[in-house]
Order: C-alpha cells, then structure tokens, then sequence
C-alpha cells in the first residue's frame, strides 16, 4: 500500500520558519520542504522534530503538524535555535523551511502555476511573482497541448514534456493521463530512443541516480543522496542495449526515466517512489567515447568480476536502504548479463526483467486475444521467431508455460511447437554445442536453414514474432509466404524503435492481401487498403508493467512468480471488447489504461496471496476497487 508515515527528524535549532508558525503548538500549512543539512562526515543529525508529510494514499489536503520542543529550560522556546547555536554538538543541525514564494514556484512536487488561487498567492508570499489571473487545471493541460502541438519535430516535444515534469509535476503527469494515446511515444518508445542517443547534448538536470565505478564501496551511502526515502520502484539500466540502438552507455538514463513515468501516469504509482538508476561501467560505443558531449565514464566496459561485484553492491545496498519489498525492475541490459541476473536475484530479491518477463506477457496476451479472431487454442498453433534474444526467449518461455497450463502437457513437449531463427539460421540440435544456455531449450530435429523465408517455408507456422532489433526483415516474400498457408497469419514485429521494426503495418496488410493479423511494438497510423481501414495493435509493455508492479506493491510481495505474469496476460487479454475485435484490433486503446492496470493489478495481487507471497494482510475483498483506491491522482490539492 502507498504510505508516506512521518518521518523523525531530531534537531537542536530551527531556521527559516516562515509567519505560517504560530506559538507553543505550531502548524504549518502544506506545501513544505525538508532539507537536511549535514555534518562534514555526511551523517544526518539527530533531535526532536516530527513531521508528517502527506499520505499519497488518501491525497489530504489536511494542514502539515509540526511540534516544536525546545531543549531550553524556561518558558520560552528556542524557535530560532539562538540558545543552542553555543551548545557543544557533534553535527550540524537539522535545518527546516517552509516552501513559499519564489522557491515554491521552483518545486515541481507542488509549484501549481497559474492555478495558484487568490488566497493562496496571499499566503504563501507569491503575490506579484505570477500574472493577476487564476486558470483551473483543465485550462492548463489545454494550452501546455496547445503548446506542445506546435512542435514538429518529436525530440522536441519530448524535450518539453521533460522541461514540464521539471516544473510542475502534477501538470505532467494530467497532461500524460489525459493525452496518452498521443504523448505515450513522446515519454516513451519511439522518441525516447532518440533522446538516449542524445542525451549528453540535452542533459540539463539530473533525474536519476548515476552510480558508476567511481562508487564502487560506497553504493549505500550514494543512495542516501538522493531525496525521496519511501522509494517502492527502482528502475535500473546499464544501458549495454538500448531498444534496438545497442550500448548507449550512461546516457540510457532516458529509459529508466520513461518506463517509471509511466509507472506513475499508467500505474499510479507514487513519483516520489520512483527512482531512475543507471549503472556506469563504461561503453564500447566508439562514437560515445569520441564525443566531448558524452556524459559517462570514458572507457570501455568493465566485465566479469568488477561487473559483478558492482551490481552485488547495488543490490544489497537497495535492499538495505529500502527494504525487502522495493520492486527492482531490470532495464536494457544485454542478454548475457540480463538472464544471468534474473537468475542470480531473482530468489532474494523482488525483481523483475521488462525485456524478458514484460514483453513475454504482453505478446502472450495479444496472442490470447488472437484467437478470437483465427480460432483453436494456443497449443494448435505453430510459433516461428526472428531474434532469439531476452524479449523472443522470454515470449516463448511463457507462451510454453501457458500451453502446458492449458493442457497438462509437459512443458518439454510444449516447447516443441516453438521454433526460432537467430543470426545462424534455424536453431536445431545440430547447434546445440555452439548455443548459449538460454537458446539450448529451443533446438530440435531439423535440418540446417540459413534464411528466414526458408524456415517460414519449412516449418509453416501460423504465428511469426520478430525480436531481432533488426528492421525490415520481414520481407515481401516472408509475409507473402505466411499468408499461403495461414487464411489469417498473425505477425507481431515487435522490435524497437519503429525503424528497428521488422515490417510496417504497410507492408504487412499490403503483402498479406488484407489478411494479416499485425502488431507492433511501436504505433504505426492506420492504414488503407482496397477501401478498408486496418487500425494495427501495439504489443506496448505499457500494457503490462504499471499494472503488474502495482498488484506486486498493494499485495506486500516478496518475490515474483512465473503464475503472476500468465494472469497479468489473461487479464490484459479479458480488456478486449467485441467492438475491439471487429476493428481488427488484438489490444484495447490505451484511453483507459488506468483501469485496465487495475484489473491487472488486482489479478497479480491475488496470485501473490494465492502463492502466499503477499505480506499485506489481511487481503482485500475487493482487490480491483483496493487497486484503483491506491492509484495516484495528478488533481491539485488546495494549500490552506
């Protein structure tokens, strides 16, 4: 559950208090700011001041309580701290301030702009610092889209949604809410790839945390630097494989960035926490390293033992500033460290892989939405991937498990219905020496095949899924050759960027005659053909994540469970309407994301109690209305 306790801070003086406090028992008005000041070997001070911040959960407008005691003897307190300013101490007092005026306006947490009322401006010193008018909150997120549609080129509106977040954090994430269909490939895939690719040039103010080989041994103090401490969703890259754009190194901040964002705008779940991390270890891109813009470390990437001995650091060092049940969400590591780190962390830890775990349920529950369309059952079908990576392992894995659920097959025996092509050809046994552990599970008896029209040919699947990150690969021929055997081929080309996706939606109904049933890990625009107008799905993760990590929050959960990604699918697969499937469409729209994360979250949340995971206890009746209870508003609070 989402819970913001007060927080001890102890203290001997207290400076910059604003009018706002009072005499004995003193109250400060919403909104504040804690800053801590420390003593020069970086430990907090200790004292005697409570403060309660707001509850994220119920969204209070309810005034801030703060008690002062003085350590004075007498009848007057030490308000000021000019008493104690003489007293021996060890470390430099706690210092406290209230937001107001210019520096409220700075605050993104609780800056409202032009939406600041008359009496507000009165008391929180901002009178003259803001134009006379007071426009409500609807009117702002009309002209920020006014102003924002104004840009052509998408980087540059991504870099405005960025100036935003910035500014006024509540505007952001309404405006997102409210927009999604229109701004998620701004925040996100497509352009967050070109902003990663660009970060060291529009770098203007930290929004994560960069640890790097520098902080190796003081992982768990660098931690502390940052200023939210109820942090529940650490997002974390080492930016080694970017999308399909290969190792950015430190400038993949830009995706921990987005997916928490969208934990947040999708999830609901609190921004305060959130906290994007990247892990520098260096970069082997030659054009990074030659760029007096790039903002990481200048060498090449550290392997093996000191890889490793940072991430351990990093991971206890989570676990112990924020406890056992902080979700820690792998992001874009390439796929010999990202399997290995599943596996290493997955039984002490609560983390999860996007790549491999998110996509895998994404694609699964499109593929259960499909056959509403095609028909049978998903262990009738014939699977043929492109790209034998995270992202295709982790799909097939988890169709395999479905289809052994669904029957009480094996999933030895399932998995024979999955095949897949990789930079070699055909994976078959006749390889097997020469794999890597994580392709091994899926060779089988078949001759050598070097093209993938060839294995199309061979193996005659009625479901082809590309994962390779290598774009245009789905031919003519290949979609030609898929629509021979199959009256409704399914083809999901899911690499990212969209100029990293195996085909367009173009050229899939185009070369399918119509037939193809097409998603996409970006948006494609719908698309005409012989008078008839094919509105293509996105397999997005957005789908997935924000929903999953918030039945995984609301629940207590220690770990994940395998059982709690198939019924993330099976509930985004139940969001399909009737009027959804008539259009073609294998996804419902992203305008009511909000709830569709809900259900999923209340399905992982049961699973979670199911599996007796779960630590919050006791369960919820309702865990769909529990979920949406939980969810974080962007509405403006009123600051008495």
């Amino acid at each position: 559950m989402f819970s913001l306790n007060g927080t001890s801070f102890t203290n001997n003086s207290l400076s910059g208090v604003s009018r706002c406090l009072t005499q004995s028992s003193r109250r400060v008005s919403a909104p504040m700011v804690v800053v801590a000041a420390v003593s020069s070997n970086g430990k907090p001070g200790d004292g005697s001041v409570s403060v309660l911040v707001e509850n994220a959960l119920t969204e209070s407008a309810a005034p801030v309580e703060m008690e002062v005691k003085s350590t004075v003897t007498g009848g007057v307190q030490d308000v000021y701290g000019e008493d104690s300013a003489t007293e021996d101490q060890s470390i430099t007092p706690w210092t406290l301030s209230v937001a107001s005026g210019f520096s409220l306006l700075r605050n993104p947490h609780y800056n409202k702009g032009l939406a600041f009322s008359e009496r507000e401006r009165d008391t929180h010193y901002l009178c003259g610092l803001l134009p006379p008018v007071v426009i409500s909150h609807d009117l702002q997120v009309k002209k920020m889209m006014n102003s924002i549609r104004k840009y052509d080129v998408p980087l540059q509106r991504y870099m405005a949604m960025m100036d935003l977040q910035e500014m006024n954090e509540r505007l952001f994430y309404k405006l997102l809410i409210d927009n999604v269909e229109e701004l998620l490939p701004i925040v996100y895939t497509p352009t967050v790839g070109e902003a990663c690719q660009k970060y060291g040039s529009i770098f203007r103010r930290p929004q994560g945390l960069f640890i790097s080989l520098k902080e190796k041994g003081k992982i768990h103090e660098v931690l502390k630097n940052w200023p939210e401490k109820k942090i529940q969703v650490i997002v974390v890259t080492d930016g080694e494989r970017i999308l399909g754009l290969g190792d950015l190194g430190c400038q993949g901040m830009g995706i921990p960035v987005g997916k928490l964002s969208l934990y947040t705008a999708l999830g609901g779940i609190r921004p305060s926490a959130c906290l994007p991390v990247t892990i520098d270890v260096g970069t082997n891109n030659e054009n990074l390293l030659n760029d007096e813009f790039y903002i990481g470390l200048r060498q090449r990437r550290a392997t093996g033992q000191e890889y490793a001995e940072l991430l351990d650091e990093f991971m206890y060092a989570v676990k112990q500033n924020y406890g056992e049940k902080v979700l820690i969400q792998f992001e874009d590591f390439a796929n010999h460290n990202a399997f290995d780190l599943l596996a290493k962390y997955g039984t002490s830890h609560l983390v999860f892989n996007d790549d491999i775990q998110g996509t895998a349920s994404v694609v699964l529950a499109g593929l259960m939405a499909a056959l509403n369309l095609v028909g049978g059952s998903l262990s009738e079908h014939t699977f043929l991937f492109l790209g034998a990576g995270e992202a295709g392992t982790g799909i097939a894995e988890l169709i395999a498990l479905e289809m052994s659920k669904q029957t009480g097959i094996p999933l030895e025996e399932t998995r024979k219905k999955i095949w897949m092509v990789d930079s070699k050809g055909l994976i078959v046994k006749s390889r097997m020496e020469m794999l890597q552990h994580f392709k091994r599970p899926w060779a089988h008896d078949h001759e050598p095949v070097q093209e993938l029209v060839n294995a199309v040919k061979s193996i005659k699947p009625t479901v082809l899924i590309g994962s390779s990150g290598a774009g245009r690969t789905f031919t003519k021929e290949v979609v030609q050759a898929m629509a021979t055997f199959n009256e409704k081929p399914i083809i999901f080309a899911l690499s990212n960027p969209t100029s990293q996706s195996e085909c367009t939606a173009e050229e899939a109904y185009s070369w399918s005659e119509g037939r193809a049933i097409f998603a996409s890990g970006s948006p494609f625009a719908p698309v005409e053909y012989n008078g008839k107008v094919y509105a293509s799905g996105q397999a997005n993760n957005a789908y997935i994540f924000p929903g999953f990590g918030l039945g995984l929050i609301i629940s207590g959960a220690i770990r994940v469970h395998d059982d709690m990604l198939l019924v993330a699918s099976e509930a985004l697969a139940e969001q399909v309407s009737q009027e959804n499937f008539e259009k073609g469409l294998i996804y419902p729209p992203f305008s009511n994301i909000r709830k569709i994360s809900a259900h999923i979250a209340a399905k992982v949340a049961a699973k979670a109690y199911e599996l007796g995971l779960a630590t919050r206890l006791p369960q919820p009746k309702d865990l769909v209305a529990y979920a949406e209870s939980c969810m974080y508003s962007p509405a403006y609070r009123s600051y008495r």
